[in-house]
């Protein structure tokens, strides 16, 4: 399976902003953000580029992209499922990418991050209404429990996760159950509710050229 295997803080630098891919580390000094607040490469501190309406929407785009860990034929693939919609089109794509079985398992607070939330279903530690699913990009039905294989119930990582302030609580169309380690998807995200500092509406411009 394709993937990003290259230095994940670069993508935040040349986003110029904490896409929090990396969990822990994202909230620390350690940030790459803190450290260099510029975009990555021998060009990067020159700040005097004006940037096209092209590029405001790309970026917008490889932001939103790189927030939810996929590449940009699966990207596409979401955009076209959205648009074929009734609704607003990028209200619909974010609602697709947040229902991903990955990013549930991370909303949920299982994970410091949608890459280890990816990990943990890859490595089959996640269950979907009593059975294993391996598949990051599942999509979550309302009223599906997701819940954290017995075996698995000890593992450091998922502890170690839901103990970061706000995991797994503030989101409403989630339901926590801790103590058991499972939760519930109670319905699809508004838009209102998606935590994302974000433009959709620019990546429908840029697709719809």
């Amino acid at each position: 399976m394709a993937r990003y295997r290259k230095a994940n803080c670069k993508l935040c630098r040349r986003e110029g902003e904490k896409l929090f891919l990396k969990g822990s580390r994202c909230l620390s000094d350690k940030c790459a953000i803190e450290r260099r607040q510029f975009p990555p490469g021998q060009h990067g501190n020159n700040r005097r580029r004006k940037i096209s309406p092209y590029g405001i929407q790309l970026r917008e785009k490889q932001k939103i992209r790189r927030i939810y860990g996929i590449l940009e034929k699966q990207f596409r693939n979401y955009f076209k499922k959205a648009d074929r919609k009734t609704g607003v089109t990028g209200e619909i794509l974010l609602q697709l990418l947040e229902v991903r079985l990955d990013n549930v398992v991370y909303r949920l607070g299982f994970a410091s991050s949608r890459k280890g939330a990816r990990q943990l279903v890859r490595h089959r530690h996640v269950l979907v209404n009593g059975r294993i699913v391996d598949i990051p990009s599942y999509s979550i039905k309302p009223g599906e429990i997701i819940k954290v294989k017995e075996k698995s119930k000890n593992l450091d990582v998922i502890h170690a996760a839901l103990k970061e302030v706000g995991r797994g609580d503030d989101y409403p169309w989630i339901r926590l159950n801790k103590a058991a380690l499972e939760g519930e998807l109670l319905e699809v995200p508004k838009r209102i509710d998606i935590p994302l500092t974000v433009n959709e509406q620019l990546v429908v411009e840029l697709y719809s050229k």
